[in-house]
């Protein structure tokens, strides 16, 4: 009898979500209608019939290349590129998902660590801190759109190809999260401790270690679920510029050249998911580390500061 009331509260934690989930589907259905029915009306013009609106309405839902296909359109697209396609082949989703995550996932390992290092050398500078960090954030102010050309094309020209150049954009977005929650983070520790340390006679070296660097951990994981995701936006934004024949970018330019608008939404929705998936394995990983280290009640904490 005890877990009856847990499994309510459970299920009552969901019921935002699923009432969110639901109302987005219902403007979902509904836009998609309003878009794809001037094309309905146009064709029943053109051919001098005039169909009852509801049949038009049922024809929005299945139109071959609608304005806005309709929700049931992309999943029946996803299930026949990702469960009914051989991952090998180059119309998988699974295939081109693949592609973007490994440039991804490079660049989010290269911008978390730069992100680290530069926090660093922040906290223990004051020089740094007070020329390097407007740099870092007037870098962020820059249109990825705009430089992601000119960064794949100067590595090209100095012969760097393949996955780098797109890990690099990833890394240029996914860094600057890591910085400002590494900076807050390492400057978290009470100045008691602090100069409890510095009574113990602790080096630099030891204070980092043993106080600054465990009391940053919420805030670096907390830092790392938006690093992620936006690792992946740069990726997909890297692709578009090479005019990649693989990774989901790639998806997205052959569906607008070709007017496939149920390719490019089943592409976006893939990439949505994702996503979420990444954070949700950086959010356990950072809980993880958090419970083994004792940091169960600053990770709730550096949540609310960022």
């Amino acid at each position: 009898m005890s877990k009856t009331p847990a499994k309510v509260g459970r299920a009552a934690a969901w019921l935002p979500v699923a009432t969110v989930v639901f109302g987005i589907l219902l403007l979902w259905y509904v836009f998609a209608v309003v878009l794809n029915l001037p094309w309905e009306k146009s064709v029943a013009t053109r051919a001098g019939t005039s169909p009852a609106m509801m049949s038009m309405v049922e024809n929005t839902m299945r139109q071959e290349r609608p304005v806005l296909p309709a929700p049931h359109q992309v999943v029946e697209e996803i299930i026949n590129t990702t469960v009914k396609k051989k991952i090998t082949s180059k119309r998988s989703l699974v295939f081109h998902a693949g592609i973007t995550l490994s440039s991804s996932m490079l660049g989010f390992a290269m911008g978390t660590l730069l992100g680290i290092l530069l926090a660093i050398a922040i906290v223990y500078n004051r020089a740094l801190n007070k020329s390097l960090m407007p740099w870092i954030i007037a870098s962020q102010t820059i249109p990825i759109l705009a430089i992601a050309p000119m960064i794949i094309v100067v590595l090209n020209a100095v012969g760097i190809q393949g996955l780098l150049p797109k890990a690099f954009i990833s890394m240029y977005l996914s860094f600057f999260p890591v910085v400002v929650g590494m900076v807050k983070g390492l400057n978290s520790p009470d100045r008691s401790h602090v100069d409890l340390m510095h009574t113990y006679s602790a080096s630099p070296f030891q204070t980092f270690f043993k106080l600054r660097l465990p009391t940053s951990l919420p805030y670096l994981f907390t830092s790392m679920k938006v690093a992620v995701a936006i690792s992946l936006v740069g990726a997909i934004v890297a692709e578009l510029p090479t005019g990649a024949v693989a990774g989901l970018g790639a998806r997205l330019l052959a569906g607008s050249y070709y007017g496939q608008t149920i390719q490019i939404w089943s592409a976006l929705v893939v990439a949505s998911v994702l996503a979420a998936l990444l954070v949700m394995i950086v959010d356990l990983l950072g809980r993880w580390v958090n419970r083994r280290m004792g940091l169960a009640r600053n990770d709730n904490a550096a949540a609310g500061a960022h």
